[in-house]
Parts: C-alpha cells; sequence; structure tokens
C-alpha cells in the first residue's frame, strides 16, 4: 500500500475520532430526555470531553514519546473503543461521563498521532498536504458525521452511535496493524521540559496563532445559526442546505491550505487566508436578505478559515522539528481551548451587545492572529539572516 493510501486512512480515523466528540451536539435532545437530565447537563457532556482532551493530551503524549507510533495508535485506539463501548452499555449519566472521559483520553492521543505519522511518511515536500488531509478528515466529522449520527440515532437509539464507533474502530486497528509501518517515536522528553517550551518566545507567539485564529471563527460559528435567520434573513427551511454548503467549503479550504503551503509557504498562505477571513466576516454584517450575497461570503469565510488549519500544524511542526509531537499535541489543546473561549465569549456579546456584534469581534480575534504570524515571520527570516552570516565560507584553494 502506498503512503498516499495510509495517509487517507489516518484521515479516516480522524474523521471517526472527531464524529464521537461533535456527534453530542446533534443527539443533544435524546441524550437529555433518555437520561433525564437538562439540555444544559447534556451540553456539559462536550465541555468535559473538549477540558479531558485539552488538558491531558500533551501529559500522555509525553509518558508515550518513545512509543513507536504504530504501537501507540493501536493502544489509543483501543482506549477510545474502550470508552464507546462503555457509553453504548452503560446507564446513567454519571457512567456516560466516565465513558466519555475515556473517549477522550484516547481520542487526542489518536489526532496528535495521526497528524505526527503522516507528516513523517509523506513525501518529501508534501508533509503539509499530508497534514492537510488529516485535519480534512477531523473537519469532515462536522459536515458529514454528525448528520449521520443524528439519522442513525433516530433509527436505532442514540447509544447504538457509539456501539457503531467502537465496531469501525476495531476495523480501523485491525487495518492500522496490518498497513502501517514501524515509525520510530521521538526522544523521551520530561513533561517539565515539555512545559518549558512556552518559554520560548517563538513557540508563544506560534501557539497563539492557534488560539486567537480559532477563537475569533468559534465567537461568529457557534452562533451562526441565529445569525443566518435573524440578522441575514435567510429562511429555516432553508438553513440546513446554507450550513451544508458552508461545511463542504471547509474540507476544500482545508486541503487547498496544504497545497498551498506547499507551493507557496507558510507566511503568504496564513495571513492570506486569516486576511480573506476577516474581510469576510466584515461583508457578512452588511449583506442581507440576499441568499446569493450570503452564501458567496459564507463559501469564502469558510474556505479561508479553514485553509489555516492545515498550514498552522505544519507552521508548528516546523518550529521545533525533534519537538514537532508535542507541539502538535499542545497546539490540539489550544485548538479545544479555544473553541470553548471563544463560544463563551461570543455569548457574552450576544447578551451584552448584540447578537450582530459577533462578527465584528470575531474578526478582531482574528486580526490578533495576523499581527501574531507577522511577528512569526519577521523572527523567522531575522533568524535565517543571522544563520547565514555565521555560516563558514568555504574557500577553494
Amino acid at each position: 500500500m502506498s503512503n498516499s493510501w495510509k495517509i487517507y486512512i489516518l484521515a479516516i480515523i480522524s474523521f471517526l475520532v472527531g464524529t464521537s466528540e461533535y456527534i453530542i451536539s446533534g443527539i443533544l435532545d435524546n441524550i437529555a430526555h433518555t437520561l433525564g437530565i437538562t439540555l444544559a447537563a447534556a451540553g456539559q457532556l462536550i465541555t468535559i470531553f473538549s477540558l479531558v482532551y485539552a488538558i491531558f493530551t500533551p501529559i500522555l503524549m509525553a509518558l508515550t514519546a518513545s512509543m513507536d507510533r504504530r504501537k501507540l495508535m493501536l493502544f489509543s485506539l483501543g482506549l477510545f473503543i474502550i470508552g464507546n463501548i462503555l457509553a453504548s452499555i452503560l446507564p446513567g449519566y454519571k457512567w456516560f461521563i466516565v465513558a466519555r472521559v475515556i473517549m477522550a483520553l484516547g481520542a487526542g492521543m489518536v489526532v496528535v498521532n495521526a497528524l505526527t505519522i503522516a507528516a513523517k511518511i509523506a513525501s518529501v515536500g508534501k508533509q503539509a498536504s499530508a497534514i492537510a488531509t488529516v485535519v480534512m478528515g477531523f473537519t469532515a466529522s462536522l459536515i458529514i458525521g454528525v448528520p449521520l449520527g443524528r439519522v442513525a440515532a433516530e433509527a436505532f437509539g442514540w447509544k447504538s452511535v457509539f456501539g457503531g464507533i467502537a465496531l469501525l474502530g476495531i476495523v480501523a486497528m485491525l487495518v492500522i496493524f496490518f498497513t502501517l509501518p514501524y515509525t520510530k517515536g521521538d526522544k523521551p522528553i520530561p513533561l517539565s521540559q515539555q512545559l518549558s517550551l512556552f518559554r520560548r518566545p517563538k513557540v508563544l507567539i506560534g501557539l497563539s496563532i492557534t488560539f486567537f485564529w480559532l477563537g475569533g471563527y468559534s465567537i461568529a460559528y457557534t452562533y451562526l445559526s441565529p445569525y443566518l435567520l435573524n440578522v441575514s434573513g435567510v429562511s429555516e427551511n432553508l438553513l440546513s442546505g446554507v450550513l451544508l454548503i458552508f461545511g463542504i467549503a471547509s474540507l476544500v479550504g482545508s486541503k487547498f491550505g496544504g497545497y498551498s503551503t506547499d507551493r507557496w509557504g507558510v507566511s503568504f498562505t496564513l495571513v492570506g487566508g486569516m486576511a480573506i477571513h476577516i474581510i469576510m466576516l466584515i461583508l457578512l454584517s452588511f449583506v442581507t436578505h440576499s441568499l446569493f450575497g450570503v452564501l458567496v461570503i459564507l463559501i469564502l469565510w469558510s474556505f479561508a478559515a479553514w485553509s489555516t488549519g492545515p498550514t498552522q500544524q505544519f507552521h508548528l511542526a516546523t518550529i521545533e522539528p525533534e519537538l514537532s509531537g508535542v507541539l502538535l499535541g499542545f497546539n490540539q489543546s489550544i485548538m479545544q481551548l479555544a473553541m470553548a473561549v471563544g463560544a463563551g465569549v461570543g455569548g457574552i456579546f450576544v447578551e451584552k451587545v448584540s447578537l450582530t456584534s459577533i462578527t465584528w469581534f470575531g474578526a478582531l480575534g482574528v486580526l490578533i492572529a495576523i499581527v501574531a504570524s507577522l511577528i512569526a515571520s519577521s523572527s523567522n527570516s531575522k533568524q535565517k539572516l543571522i544563520d547565514i552570516k555565521n555560516k563558514p565560507v568555504i574557500r577553494n584553494k
């Protein structure tokens, strides 16, 4: 099997993991009814998953740094499968929380490991595209996985969704066992030394790009449905189709981001994508009651926003190449935190200011990410000049 196909397998596994994380939002009402809890309590299942994912992924990746990547992937998937099995068979809200915690512990390692393996087995010059493919799989779970999960939940009950994910996870384990090659792990690094990375300016700047880009996106995206209905004038019967188109654009943008990075570089792709991201958020506040105009803006917004995803993953992997797994782990944590913070901040603006304000505040968050990206690019350029000046000159005798 070619490495290209192996990367697509990793993307499918990322899709599976993403579906298990985001499916809750699609079946929230079913879970609340079955478990006899409020919608708010059911919503906490999303928060719990995100927090466990964000906090423990870097720790677990540190403890398993030297492990063969294939073995680690099998171990992580096994943990993820156990969580899904428990979610499908155990009764009650508290046991479901336990299942979600176990699920999140495995999911974080699966995604980071998939990104690391993809970058290592990709052809020279195609690393960013490989990462983009895996990211695209994770992104696809929002567009395809959640609706499919909703259909399955309506037909067979919501617990069947997690049983089905567990079954597909077992199939994925078998495929990985027979197809993925031995992939050397990273040099073991104590957690204290990993945390010391946060004292390095280029690491802090790199992670801040993720936080403000995705936080700004989340401020607007979390409340996109009510915004389109109440501000943009999209009718309720067209909303699902509009959101589907928005999701498809994100898949195309993610793939283009990897291609653009390989072709034109990190800085051009990051700054260009985020600049379009900001322009579309601002334009969305002006274009109302024109379905065509709103659709064009949403497509360009989603395309530009998610072109940043694989580019930023690749950027972080190259900041400290020997610690790429560590930084990708931290980045996954920052992404989860950014989505949670963005949703919370957006809620405050909706309540205290107005629904129409979310696009402007979202744009402000992305603007900060652009400034951080330009600082990172300037710093890299200066470092390259220093390296060139310090490079010894070899003269022919």
